[in-house]
């Protein structure tokens, strides 16, 4: 037999957590690259002979698949801190919609963006979902930062920035959706906002053209506890049995948010094997719930994680972002074994990657799949002693901890610094955009 091609690059960590099988951590092991894929994961001993183009030393490290942000809205980064501790429907009507009436452009949205997938980076995202205003732009900045991302274009029954009115994004969806079909990291989705502001024909014409197109779905639902009430008031049925009637739950629906789950809700989501997305810290900074992800796990359904938008959160640590799920669910559980360590981070990846139609590409280190890794320090005075590298990840990590990211291979983040962005560059577009924006809400109003 001819011998097999040198790897392209070797990486020696002191742990590998592959997240499938779950649960495994391997100590003194190594994983291999070709061609921008893990093909090789296996005892150090064993890897050394093999011969490999570079070979890289990771002491004190835990090499982790790449984290999945399931749900964002990507170039609000520069709405970060507009409109803090205020509820839900106030910060939305008065603040946020307003805002973007007014300085929602391409402009914005490619500065915006790009801010916000060099945060994602740095924290060790690898993969982020993004619902937001002209979503062909920040498809450009994803594919020249080498990150992978579905784009999902959102709909509303009035007109939005970037879309006239809901036919309008219709279009834009199947146009971005042909555009990226054979695109290796970048891929489209439909964006019904929430089911307060997109009527039955507009969904039924989602759920014909995703069902065509084996398309995915995302969505805010069950948000708060008045936005069930108000779907009782107008349509008689909870929002998530509306969605039923019409069609959309299934493999490919995305349901963000999920903070009121009864039992029927609870049903609905498992016959349909929809995901829920879970946004903890914006939830709980919007006061809007606590999604039961423990309930939900225990049931079947696929829970990922997501950290909603910066102008909400307020930062997209999604490391972070998965310490507050983990404690959170106990707390809701009233069980201290509740969504463990262990999940917690597959929830952060091969969950997130199976709620995106990821999971056969990403989200686990296993042979074949594309080599998305993030490599964690944990050789910090604060994370002494080490005695389970995942519960000291999800415990005592922040993305500061964030040494290295590779994206199909390619390295995006080496030691601390990104390989392809500018970060003073984008910290001084950040501050322009931030005064422009602030001076503008302090001019008087005719």
């Amino acid at each position: 037999m001819p011998a097999a091609a040198p790897l392209d690059l070797l990486l020696l960590p002191e742990w590998v957590v592959p997240v499938e099988p779950a649960g495994v951590v391997l100590k003194n092991h190594a994983l291999g690259i070709r061609d921008g894929r893990v093909a090789l994961l296996a005892p150090r001993e064993q890897a050394l002979r093999l011969e490999a183009r570079e070979v890289r030393e990771l002491p004190g490290m835990l090499l982790a698949p790449g984290l999945v942000n399931a749900h964002g809205h990507a170039a609000m980064s520069l709405f970060r801190g507009l409109a803090d501790d205020l509820p839900l429907l106030p910060w939305l009507q008065d603040h946020i919609w307003p805002a973007e009436s007014v300085w929602v452009d391409e402009d914005f949205i490619r500065d915006g963006s790009e801010l916000a997938i060099a945060e994602q980076l740095k924290g060790g995202v690898t993969c982020f979902s993004d619902m937001y205003f002209y979503p062909r732009v920040t498809s450009e900045v994803a594919h020249r930062a080498g990150v992978r991302a579905q784009l999902c274009v959102p709909l509303m029954n009035f007109a939005v920035p970037g879309t006239l009115d809901a036919g309008d994004a219709v279009r834009q969806t199947l146009q971005l959706f042909d555009e990226l079909r054979h695109h290796p990291r970048l891929s489209a989705a439909f964006g019904p906002h929430s089911p307060y502001t997109v009527t039955d024909e507009q969904l039924g014409q989602v759920m014909m053209l995703a069902e065509q197109l084996d398309a995915s779905i995302q969505m805010h639902v069950h948000e708060t506890a008045l936005e069930v009430q108000q779907s009782l008031n107008t349509h008689g049925e909870r929002p998530l049995a509306r969605l039923q009637r019409l069609g959309l739950l299934g493999p490919r629906f995305q349901a963000v948010h999920m903070t009121q789950v009864n039992d029927e809700d609870l049903a609905r989501l498992v016959e349909s094997n929809s995901s829920v997305i879970h946004c903890p810290e914006s939830n709980l900074k919007l006061a809007s719930g606590f999604c039961p992800v423990e309930r939900l796990w225990q049931a079947g359904v696929n829970v990922a994680i997501g950290t909603d938008g910066a102008a909400s959160n307020n930062d997209l640590d999604l490391l972070g972002e998965t310490r507050t799920a983990a404690l959170l669910a106990k707390a809701v559980q009233r069980d201290a074994s509740a969504l463990d360590a262990h999940r917690a981070l597959r929830m952060a990846t091969l969950n997130g990657a199976r709620a995106l139609g990821l999971e056969h590409d990403c989200g686990s280190l296993e042979l074949g799949k594309w080599a998305d890794l993030a490599a964690f320090d944990l050789s910090g005075l604060y994370q002494q002693p080490v005695y389970d590298p995942v519960s000291q990840l999800i415990y005592t990590g922040s993305r500061h901890c964030v040494r290295h990211v590779w994206v199909g291979g390619k390295q995006l983040l080496d030691d601390g610094r990104l390989t392809r962005l500018d970060e003073e560059r984008l910290a001084v577009t950040a501050r322009a955009w931030g005064a422009k924006i602030a001076a503008g809400r302090a001019a008087p109003r005719d």
